[in-house]
């Protein structure tokens, strides 16, 4: 069983930057795989960014390569979203999620556990 924790949302204004924290608990984070995803309200959950310590890869979704970047510290088992150039279109509330497998698959079907979320609103 795998616990985590999102922090780090918040208010940021359009142009600015906020990285959001996922602690996981659990003394296998290195093998498993993490994802960020977000929804915004009326929309699917859209998943933003994925990696994969053990396959040593990374995926990010079109809407945010080159803006968004994820990494993670594993003696702190925790994974960051460092997210740049944020636009009010990125207004959503944002998950983390984890997974045994560390074949990147990227679909929110395929990560067993997931964070509470955590809401980042961008003002124009």
């Amino acid at each position: 069983q795998v616990q985590l924790v999102e922090s780090g949302g918040g208010l940021a204004q359009a142009g600015g930057s906020l990285r959001l924290s996922c602690a996981a608990s659990g003394r296998t984070f290195s093998s498993y795989r993490m994802g960020w995803f977000r929804q915004a309200p009326g929309k699917e959950p859209e998943v933003l960014a994925a990696i994969s310590w053990r396959r040593g890869s990374t995926y990010y979704a079109d809407s945010v390569k080159g803006r968004f970047t994820i990494s993670g510290d594993n003696a702190k088992s925790t994974v960051y979203l460092q997210m740049n150039s944020l636009t009010p279109a990125d207004t959503a509330v944002y998950y983390c999620a984890a997974d045994r497998s560390p074949w990147m698959v990227v679909a929110s079907e395929r990560f067993d556990y997931w964070g509470q979320g955590t809401q980042v609103t961008v003002s124009s």
